[in-house]
């Protein structure tokens, strides 16, 4: 076999196998076709109280973006979560409850080294299977003491944001408070965001959510999971921040405090219309699905309060009681044939999972064993809903579980928590009236207008009337109320007749109390134990250049993280390998010329020229061709 043979087989060879991640880039080495799977955006916001949305009924802090997603698309009035952030984010990913992957316990404390088990597969895991893009902006708070807990090595392609479960707004540190620990947690994926320091957190994740729609190829399915920080408190040594000028626009709430949180909720509100507008401006709204929601309700007073309310919920966030659990949430695509309505059935957060695997077109059979169900037939055409029970949680300090319209509380806590939080609806605030055209005219708003057709039907009367619907009144009278002594007794509650749990109904109907105190005992018998872990004092960012780090890595200050071979990361592996392979030919030959470099006959003069460009005097023309094929690729 000649020598330029070799080399023109090696050089095909390679590029053959360099072309094989492009082929399989283009026609989708995933399962079904990419084309038309929707994006799907999830926006979380965190500690958002349920009166803190002006669709459910506040004049207070006016959201019209918010508004517009829940106006045009649908309202989910019995949407339940967890009661604290690492819980509820946990059954989000795995779309299991708690309890069966032992995060029901309290959240995951800065320097406490433990994180969601790596035997679970996520949901950025199954749509990257599925063909998608994924990426994580804002919060994680699912543990980081190993780099194999965090964003990068759980699925996602990209994360811009923090690990714990709060920072301050600014400059990005996080203080805890058991140890005062404080450090600095912000990255761009496994690097330390240093140039960050002084710009606001909501801001700096809403524009990182925008960039990467506006780098996004419309034609690949895009996961945008936007962990938004507001309206969360920072750190304990300033709670609330806003900048100023939001302050000022709401002038009119006398609590200076709630002022402060009013405005952390509006920049979330801001968020989620830039992001609405940055999907319309790209062609990407038209196929997708947006699921705004809140991970838990607001804790309205005592540890990081951050004076949000439930209104007119029972009690605070890491509470049993709906103020706690029962959460705002909204959906909007275009994909979703029954629009514009309340929906009261009973949904879980778990559900997320193969309910938005479902519309990307993988139907449960294909994930496991879980205990979300698939939403997406209910919430497209408003068909029968699957879902009958919730288990709010099983923990030590309470057990709950809600079937169709019953609630069984058993708490063992020294407080029973009642009813907090400012109504909103005061009238000596001196501010103006809903108004429904500004959900008309936000930027949510006019976006979605662009890709409905039927937006002539969403006018200021239909508005009023779906918020009319979606506020959740006290029907109970005074005479009828039942106290519920918990920590002596389980309490009953109807929550259709009395969604803020007044009435102990337990005496009346015993039976049904014994039959969900038997759904919790089978519940419990599947459970795992909580996996707190006492916190590790090797975790003071003191002792890492002040910043957050795996601290349990062998080299916790070096950035190890190595992206997982993609396509693209196959291209460059090829390029790399075949550069290598031809080095090693090229100095073959360079060894085989200096050995015979004391001749200088015209034989070896033709076999160094051609060597090194590959002609000979004798050139065939099919070999000229090959050539100027090989400089044009």
């Amino acid at each position: 076999m000649s020598r330029p043979f070799l080399l023109q087989l090696l050089f095909t060879l390679c590029l053959s196998y360099a072309l094989i991640p492009v082929a399989m880039m283009e026609n989708g080495a995933t399962e079904g076709n990419n084309s038309r799977k929707p994006h799907i955006i999830i926006i979380l916001a965190d500690d958002l109280g349920w009166n803190d949305v002006s669709f459910h009924g506040s004049d207070q802090i006016p959201t019209p973006n918010i508004d517009a997603l829940a106006y045009y698309g649908v309202i989910l009035n019995n949407h339940y979560v967890s009661s604290l952030c690492t819980p509820s984010r946990a059954a989000l990913m795995t779309g299991k409850y708690p309890i069966r992957t032992g995060m029901q316990h309290s959240v995951i404390c800065p320097s406490e080294p433990r994180g969601l088990p790596l035997t679970e597969k996520l949901m950025p895991e199954y749509l990257k299977e599925l063909g998608y893009s994924t990426n994580i902006v804002g919060k994680w708070h699912l543990g980081f003491y190993k780099h194999e807990y965090t964003p990068l090595y759980r699925g996602f392609d990209t994360h811009f944001g923090y690990w714990n479960g709060l920072q301050d707004y600014y400059s990005h540190e996080v203080i805890e408070p058991v140890t005062n620990f404080r450090g600095m947690d912000m990255r761009w994926n496994m690097e330390v965001a240093w140039d960050t320091k002084g710009n606001y957190s909501t801001d700096l994740f809403t524009e990182e959510a925008v960039r990467l729609i506006n780098a996004h190829n419309p034609d690949k399915p895009l996961f945008l999971y936007l962990s938004q920080i507001a309206p969360h408190s920072g750190n304990e040594e300033q709670l609330l921040q806003a900048p100023p000028e939001e302050i000022e626009k709401f002038f009119y709430i006398t609590d200076p405090n709630r002022r402060i949180y009013a405005a952390m909720v509006s920049k979330l509100d801001d968020s989620v219309g830039e992001v609405m507008k940055a999907l319309k401006n790209r062609n990407m709204l038209n196929n997708s699905i947006i699921l705004f929601m809140s991970d838990n309700g607001a804790p309205t007073y005592g540890f990081l309060n951050n004076y949000g309310s439930n209104y007119p919920l029972r009690g605070i966030k890491n509470t049993a009681w709906e103020g706690a659990v029962r959460s705002v949430a909204a959906i909007w695509s275009p994909l979703i044939k029954k629009r514009e309505r309340v929906s009261n059935h009973l949904i879980y957060i778990a559900d997320w999972l193969p309910t938005l695997l479902s519309a990307a077109g993988r139907s449960k059979e294909k994930i496991g064993k879980i205990d979300g169900l698939d939403m997406w037939p209910t919430i497209v055409s408003d068909e029968t809903n699957p879902r009958e029970e919730v288990l709010i949680n099983i923990d030590k300090t309470y057990q709950a579980i809600r079937n169709r319209k019953y609630k069984y509380v058993h708490v063992q806590t020294k407080e029973s928590f009642k009813w907090t939080g400012d109504s909103g609806r005061s009238p000596t605030e001196k501010r103006s009236p809903y108004p429904p055209e500004t959900v008309l005219h936000s930027k949510a708003g006019v976006a979605i207008a662009s890709v409905t057709n039927n937006t002539a039907e969403l006018n200021s009367q239909k508005i009023l009337q779906l918020r009319q619907q979606a506020e959740v009144h006290c029907n109970v009278m005074e005479k009828e109320k039942v106290a519920c002594n918990v920590r002596l007794t389980p309490c009953l509650f109807d929550l259709e007749r009395d969604p803020c749990e007044k009435m102990n109904i337990i005496a009346k109907k015993p039976y049904v109390a014994q039959k969900l105190k038997t759904a919790l005992k089978q519940h419990k018998s599947t459970m795992l134990p909580p996996n707190n872990m006492n916190n590790d004092l090797k975790a003071d960012p003191i002792r890492w250049n002040h910043t957050w780090v795996c601290w349990q890595d062998p080299n916790p200050n070096v950035t190890i993280y190595t992206r997982k071979i993609d396509s693209h990361a196959s291209i460059s592996v090829t390029i790399a390998f075949c550069t290598v392979v031809l080095s090693l030919i090229l100095v073959f030959y360079s060894y085989e010329l200096y050995k015979s470099k004391k001749c200088s006959s015209p034989v070896h003069e033709q076999s160094r020229k051609r060597f090194l460009t590959n002609k000979s005097d004798v050139w065939k023309e099919e070999d000229l061709a090959l050539n100027d094929m090989s400089r044009t690729i």
